[in-house]
C-alpha cells in the first residue's frame, strides 16, 4: 500500500522541502507547495500563476481579476517557474509518481473578486473564461513536468475546499448579508471535466461531493477520513470503490499539531474500511494512506516523523485487512 501527502508543507525552502519529502514519499511525490511565502505561493495564488491571458492584483480582501497582471501575479509565475528549475535538477532519475496540487475552477471562482467587487462566481462568464484558462495553463504545467522529470508518472490532484458551498450556496457574498445562489451538478461537473482525466479531486469540507467527482470523471477522489462518519457518508465511499476508482484516505488529522503514531492512523483507516466490507486484496490495490489536507501547520520538524508514521501505518493496515 502507498502512501503521500496533500502538498502543503511549513517553510519557505523549496529545494530543502523537495529533498526532504522525496526520502520519505518516493512512490507518490508531493511537489511542496509553501504558503509561508508569501500570497503568491498560497492555493490561490498558486493556481493564479498558470493562468496566462487574464490578470490579478492582490488587494487587501484578496485576489481580484483586474485588466492587466499585477507584479503579484507576474511573482507567481516566476515562482513557478523556479520551482520547476528545481525539481528538475533535484529529480533527475526519479520514476515515481509526481503529484503536483493545484486549485480547481470553483474554489477560485469563489476565491478571487470581479473588478467592481464581490466574487467572480456571481458572473457566469467570467467563472467559465477562468475555468477555462485555468484548464490550459494546468495543461501545460503537467506537460512541462513531464519533459522535466520524463521518467515520472505525473499526477494531478485539483483543490476543492469550496466545492460543497458553491454547490451548496452557502457562499456569501462581499458583502456578508446574502449568499452567492447555488450552482447545480452539471455545471459543477463541466467545469471539473477538462482537469478530470487520470487526476485526483481533492475535498477537505464535509458534504456529498464524490458524486460530482464521478460525474466529472475522475479517476480518484483524496479525502478527509475525519469528515466520513454517518452511514450515509460511508455508503457514499463504498459506492466510490465499488465503481473502481482509487482513494487517497488521509487519516492524518492536520488540525492536530502533534506527531499521530502508526497505530493512531490504523485505527482511524480501519474505522471507515472495515463497514465497508470490501475485498481486502482489491482495496489495497486502489488506496492510498495519506494526510486529511495539507502539513502547513506544523512544526517543520514534525513533518518528517509524521510521515514516517504515515509509511508504517501502510503495512499494518494491509495486515489487518487482511484478518
Amino acid at each position: 500500500m502507498r502512501v503521500t501527502a496533500a502538498g502543503s508543507l511549513p517553510g519557505d525552502d523549496f529545494r530543502g522541502a523537495l529533498s526532504a519529502i522525496a526520502e520519505v514519499l518516493p512512490e507518490i511525490l508531493p511537489l511542496p507547495e509553501l504558503p509561508a511565502r508569501g500570497s503568491s505561493s498560497g492555493m490561490v495564488g498558486r493556481a493564479l500563476g498558470l493562468v496566462d491571458g487574464l490578470g490579478f492584483d492582490l488587494q487587501p480582501a484578496g485576489w481580484r481579476l483586474v485588466p492587466g497582471s499585477s507584479p503579484e501575479h507576474r511573482r507567481a509565475a516566476a515562482q513557478w517557474r523556479n520551482d520547476l528549475d528545481d525539481t528538475e535538477e533535484l529529480l533527475q532519475g526519479f520514476d515515481g509518481v509526481l503529484k503536483v496540487g493545484v486549485a480547481g475552477p470553483w474554489t477560485l471562482a469563489g476565491s478571487v473578486e470581479r473588478p467592481r467587487g464581490d466574487r467572480l462566481l456571481a458572473d457566469h462568464g467570467a467563472r467559465r473564461e477562468l475555468a477555462e484558462a485555468l484548464a490550459e495553463g494546468t495543461g501545460d504545467l503537467l506537460a512541462e513536468l513531464r519533459r522535466r522529470v520524463p521518467a515520472a508518472t505525473v499526477l494531478l490532484q485539483l483543490d476543492e475546499p469550496l466545492l460543497v458551498a458553491v454547490a451548496d450556496g452557502s457562499l456569501p457574498t462581499a458583502s456578508g448579508f446574502s449568499r452567492h445562489r447555488a450552482v447545480d451538478g452539471p455545471e459543477l461537473a463541466a467545469a471539473l471535466r477538462p482537469l478530470a482525466d487520470g487526476a485526483l479531486l481533492h475535498c477537505c469540507a464535509p458534504g456529498d461531493w464524490l458524486p460530482t467527482a464521478g460525474a466529472a470523471g475522475f479517476a480518484g477522489a483524496a479525502i478527509d477520513t475525519r469528515l466520513f462518519t454517518s452511514t450515509a457518508a460511508l455508503d457514499r465511499l463504498g459506492e466510490w470503490l465499488e465503481a473502481g476508482h482509487q482513494l487517497v484516505a488521509g487519516v492524518v488529522d492536520t488540525t492536530r499539531s502533534e506527531v499521530q503514531g502508526a497505530d493512531a492512523l490504523v485505527t482511524e483507516a480501519l474505522r471507515i474500511l472495515r463497514p465497508l466490507e470490501l475485498d481486502p486484496e482489491s482495496l489495497t490495490h486502489r488506496l492510498v494512506l495519506g494526510t486529511g489536507c495539507g502539513l502547513a501547520g506544523l512544526q517543520l520538524r514534525d513533518v518528517v516523523p509524521q510521515l514516517e508514521a504515515l509509511r508504517a501505518a501502510a503495512p499494518l493496515l494491509e495486515e489487518q485487512l487482511a484478518r
